[in-house]
């Protein structure tokens, strides 16, 4: 009898489960409409919205993982003869 409970356990258990995930994934699903509604109110006022998200995500980066890549991007455009001009003294 008690395999019969355990069962039944198991099975409430994936259920909640299941539906703490489909809760999420709904969840998810709003948050990411309003998201995509404020690059559209952003992308309306005139903005960019291609830079809006390089900018974000640009600053869920870590600092230091942040200048790697800056550093990398320069070493790169400079090998390619992309490198911007430095600033001219004044």
């Amino acid at each position: 009898m008690s395999t019969v409970n355990s069962d039944s356990v198991a099975q409430d258990q994936l259920r909640a489960f299941i539906e703490r995930i489909e809760r999420l994934e709904e969840e998810k699903q709003t948050i990411a409409d309003d998201i995509k509604e404020v690059y559209a109110e952003a992308k309306g006022n005139g903005f960019d919205t291609k830079v809006l998200r390089q900018i974000v995500r640009i600053r869920k980066q870590d600092q230091n993982e942040r200048m790697e890549q800056e550093a990398l991007l320069e070493l790169y455009m400079s090998a390619l003869g992309m490198a911007a001009a430095p600033p001219e003294s004044a």
